[in-house]
C-alpha cells in the first residue's frame, strides 16, 4: 500500500513531531532540546513518463530533496512535545526546562512563553503532552496527571494561568482526542476530548469537565485516534468509534458515547512470549482508502501495520526499523504517512513518487545552553514506558527532571 520514498536522519532521539495543517511541514521535536522544521518534497504526478518516475525514484532515495527550514536548540532538557495551531501560524513545544514556548511556524522565532505550573511540593511537573482543541484552546497534560487548559483569544498576550484545570486520570496522560463537534455548534470545533492515562478512558468537556470514566482496562493505554464515517447499526452502532493501542498488543474499539467499556478487541502484535505494545496510531485518508476505513499502527518493534476497520485484520505491514519503536504517525497535507521514532523519520507515498533563523534566546548558538549540563536527560514516563517494554523487567531511566523555577 505504502512505498518508502525517503528517509530523514535526525541528530537525536525523536520525541515529537507534528505536521502542518495545511503546508507539506514536518516539525520534530528531540531528546537534545532541539525543534527542527523540515520542507517536504511536492508530490509528483502520476501522469510523468517512465523515465522521469525512475530518476525521481533515485533522487528520493537520500535527503537532499528534503529542506531545513530552521532549527533552533529550543528547550533546556528534551522537547518531550510540540504541536501546531489550527492554522498553522503557530508552534507550541515544551520540554523538562518547564516552558511552552509558542512560535512563528515559518522562522522558529519564540513570541511567547508559557511557565508550566508546579505543585505546592519539591516534586517539579513537567509536560506529557500538547494538544490544540481549536484556535482559542490548547490543552497542556502533565506527569501529575493533570490538564490545564489555556485561552489563546488574547492577541497580543497567551496567558501564563491557566483557564481550567482538571484530573481527568490517576496516571500521567498518554493521549488526548478531539471529538467531533456537536451538531448546534456554532464555531465547528470540539468542545469535548477523550484522554488517556494508566488503565483508564475519560471524557472531559471544555465547561463541564470531567464527564466520563471508563473502568480499569487493567492494560496500560497508549495511543487513540477517532473515527467516524464507518457502517450505523441500530441500537448497535452510531458509526463513530474511538480506537485504542495499548500496551498488550491490542487495539480496543470503543463506541462514542459508551464510555464505561471497550466494545471490541483486535489482536496485532500479543504473542505467547512476544508482546509489543502499540504505540502510535493514524487514520489513513479516505483520498488514498480503499473506500473502507483503515488505520495506520506503529509497534514497540519497529513495524508499521495497516488495519481494515470492519473485518479488523492487518492488511499490510511496513517496517520502520528493526529495533526502534515507532512512536509517532501523521499523514501530511499530501496525504504521505510520516513515520517516527529513534534516531530519523521515514516518509512513505501511497501510489505515487516525490519530486525530488532563529529567536534572540539561547537557541542555535549553544553557548548560552552550555548550563543546560551535558548529563542524561529524563524521558517523558511513556517515553520512559517504551524503552521497560523493550527488554524483559527492564529499569526505566531514573535521571531527575530539569524543574521550572523562573521565566528566562
Amino acid at each position: 500500500m505504502f512505498e518508502n520514498v525517503c528517509t530523514l536522519p535526525l541528530s537525536s532521539q525523536l520525541f515529537a513531531q507534528a505536521v502542518h495543517p495545511t503546508e507539506p511541514i514536518l516539525a520534530v521535536g528531540l531528546a537534545g532540546g532541539h525543534v527542527e522544521s523540515f520542507r517536504l518534497p511536492v508530490v509528483k504526478s502520476c501522469e510523468s513518463s517512465d523515465e522521469d518516475d525512475m530518476n525521481m525514484s533515485i533522487a528520493s532515495t537520500g535527503t537532499s530533496t528534503i529542506d531545513t527550514e530552521w532549527r533552533t536548540r529550543r528547550h533546556r532538557g528534551s522537547c518531550r512535545t510540540l504541536i501546531y495551531s489550527v492554522d498553522g501560524e503557530a508552534l507550541f513545544s515544551s520540554g523538562t526546562d518547564g516552558l511552552v514556548k509558542v512560535a512563528s511556524s515559518h522562522t522558529g522565532r519564540v513570541f511567547a512563553k508559557i511557565a508550566i505550573p508546579q505543585p505546592k511540593t519539591d516534586l517539579s511537573d513537567a509536560p506529557s503532552l500538547l494538544h490544540a482543541l481549536s484556535p482559542e484552546v490548547i490543552i497542556l497534560a502533565t506527569d501529575s496527571a493533570a490538564l490545564y487548559v489555556y485561552d489563546l483569544r488574547q492577541s497580543n498576550h497567551i496567558e501564563s494561568k491557566p483557564a481550567q484545570k482538571y484530573q481527568p486520570h490517576n496516571d500521567y496522560v498518554t493521549s488526548i482526542t478531539s471529538l467531533p463537534p456537536s451538531a448546534s455548534s456554532t464555531s465547528g470545533y470540539s468542545k469535548q476530548w477523550i484522554s488517556t492515562g494508566g488503565t483508564t478512558l475519560a471524557v472531559t468537556d471544555l465547561r463541564k469537565g470531567v464527564i466520563s470514566q471508563s473502568e480499569n482496562q487493567e492494560e496500560e493505554l497508549l495511543t487513540s485516534i477517532y473515527v467516524g464515517g464507518l457502517p450505523m447499526k441500530p441500537g448497535k452502532s452510531n458509526g463513530e468509534k474511538i480506537i485504542i493501542g495499548e500496551s498488550s498488543g491490542f487495539l480496543t474499539i470503543w463506541e462514542k458515547g459508551f464510555w464505561d467499556d471497550q466494545q471490541e478487541r483486535i489482536n496485532i502484535t500479543s504473542r505467547k512470549n512476544d508482546i509489543c505494545a502499540l504505540e502510535s496510531l493514524a487514520l489513513v485518508p479516505d483520498e488514498i482508502s480503499d473506500g473502507g476505513k483503515n488505520i495506520v499502527v506503529g509497534v514497540e518493534s519497529g513495524d508499521v501495520h495497516i488495519v481494515r476497520l470492519g473485518p479488523n485484520k492487518i492488511t499490510s505491514t511496513l517496517n520502520h526499523d528493526e529495533i526502534e519503536g515507532v512512536v509517532a504517525l501523521d499523514f501530511d497535507i499530501e496525504n504521505r504517512l510520516i513515520s517516527g521514532g529513534g534516531t530519523y523519520v521515514k516518509v512513505w507515498q501511497e501510489g505515487l513518487t516525490l519530486d525530488s533563523t532563529d529567536s534572540e534566546e539561547e537557541e542555535e548558538s549553544s553557548n548560552s545552553d552550555s548550563s543546560d549540563g551535558n548529563g542524561v536527560e529524563k524521558a517523558s514516563p511513556l517515553m520512559q514506558k517504551r524503552q521497560k517494554l523493550k527488554t524483559i523487567n527492564g529499569n526505566m531511566n531514573a535521571h531527575g527532571i530539569m524543574g521550572f523555577h523562573s521565566l528566562d
